[in-house]
Parts: C-alpha cells; structure tokens; sequence
C-alpha cells in the first residue's frame, strides 16, 4: 500500500514534473549455472528538485539500481529518463558520489573539484571562480592547495560532493555516501547536504541503510526488498531537517513502520 503524496507532503499537491522515470526495469547477473534476478520489473518517479532515499537490505538491488540511473550497468529491460532523455550510458547530466572517496590522490582539493571542468576544455579562470564557489559551499577554502591524504573522511566527502556538483549535473546519485564516517561526522555531512540541497536545487537520489538518515534526509522513501519495490513512504515535513525530531513520537512511529517493512517477508 502507497501512502498518498498529497495528504502527507507539507506543500502543494503539484509536486512538479518528473526528472527520473525508471519504467519496469529488471537486472540479470549470470553466475556459473544459473541467473540471478538483481531487479524485477522495478519502476521508480523522482520529481525535480526532490530528495528521494532507497533503503532495504544488503544484496536487495539498490546500489544496481544507482548505477543503471549513472548509466554504468545496463537494465536487460525496460527504460530510465532524465528529463525525458533515454539513459544509454554516463552523462555530465548525472553527478555520482560514492561511499568511497574517488578522488585523485596527486591533485590538490581545488584539482579535484576542477577535475570534470579541465577535461572540457574550460579556461583556467572559469574554473577557478566555480571550484572558488564550491569550495565555500563545503567549508573548505582554507584547505584548496592541500592533498587528499591531509583530510579526514569528512572532508575527502565534502570535497567528492563538490566535484560532483561543479559540473553543474541536474541530478547527484549518491551511494551510502556516510557509511563510513563516524556519528558526528555523519550528522554535520547530512545536515551539509540539506543546506547544499537547499542552495543547489539538485534532484537527488541517495542510498542508505541507516532509516534514520533516510528520514532526515528526504523528502519520499523508496523500501526495497530483494529486486523490488516494497513501498513508498512519502516523509511528512515536520519529520525531516530537524536534528531534535529524532526523539519524537511520530519520527519513531516511522521508523518501526520502515523496519516493519524491511523484515517483511
């Protein structure tokens, strides 16, 4: 059973126009005498500007899912949309941030961020003014000529973000970007990518175990079970954003209610 988006987003019924439509997409994996089903008939709508989180268990398709939205596997069947475009492979359109780091470790943090912006060519100081802009967003000018192995996990995350984001992608895929930070770093980093999500306006598609994150984070929740789509759970307002909701009855409520449905067989 779908919860109805309207009755429980705090904002205007008319959520906006689709920005990602995965229409009944199924993965196959071949494995030495048999085929296994990563995702069945799967169909998925993001809207623009929306924070969508995939929770579910370990091996449930989740992460296949991402990279068949970045374009880096393919689906066996059925289609994905980015504004109406088919995806047929990676795109500047999508930005990827992945739990581990991905950065250069011979470029400096300014290097890094410029990265995607060299390889088209762009003039040095069109680079430099984005990566300026970026690398205030995040929190780390002080720190633009230093290398990745002189940041904490922290920072090497908020310095992947930026990268991702000076490319100016109309979606950021993220995959358990978190999972390996510890719980303070965790809480700054999700309350950093509200605001950079409040700023950015960038469709968002982020994968998590942790529901608590999930709920902070977004604004509808996709639960998966192993190649499915269990529920959609849209995250009433008052339940997200706010570090002190978490103690709250209703936030709990949720929460049961999500772990209900990730042990149902």
């Amino acid at each position: 059973m779908m919860l109805n988006l309207a009755e429980h987003y705090a904002i205007d019924p008319v959520i906006g126009k689709p920005k990602i439509e995965v229409r009944n997409v199924s993965k196959e994996y071949r494995r030495k005498n048999s085929i296994f089903r990563a995702l069945d008939h799967v169909s998925i709508t993001v809207y623009e500007n929306e924070f969508v989180s995939l929770v579910g268990p370990s091996g449930c398709g989740k992460s296949t899912l991402l990279r068949i939205l970045g374009g880096l596997e393919e689906a066996v069947s059925g289609e994905v949309t980015v504004s109406g475009r088919l995806i047929e492979g990676p795109g500047a359109d999508r930005g990827m941030v992945f739990q581990s780091y991905t950065l250069f470790p011979w470029l400096t943090v300014r290097e890094n961020i410029e990265f995607g912006l060299s390889l088209k060519k762009m003039k040095k100081r069109q680079r430099n003014e984005i990566s300026d802009r970026y690398l205030e967003l995040v929190s780390l000018t002080p720190f633009a000529d230093r290398y990745p192995k002189e940041l904490s996990g922290g920072m090497k995350q908020r310095v992947a973000i930026a990268r991702a984001l000076a490319n100016s992608p109309e979606v950021l895929l993220m995959d358990e970007p978190f999972a390996a930070l510890d719980a303070q770093t965790k809480s700054d980093m999700q309350e950093l990518l509200l605001e950079i999500w409040e700023k950015e306006k960038t469709t968002v598609v982020f994968i998590t175990h942790d529901i608590e994150e999930a709920i902070f984070l977004s604004q509808r929740i996709y639960v998966m079970q192993p190649g499915r789509i269990e529920q959609e759970i849209a995250v009433p307002k008052d339940l997200s954003r706010q570090k002190q909701i978490r103690d709250s009855e209703s936030f709990i409520r949720l929460k049961r209610d999500i772990i209900a449905r990730l042990h149902k067989k």
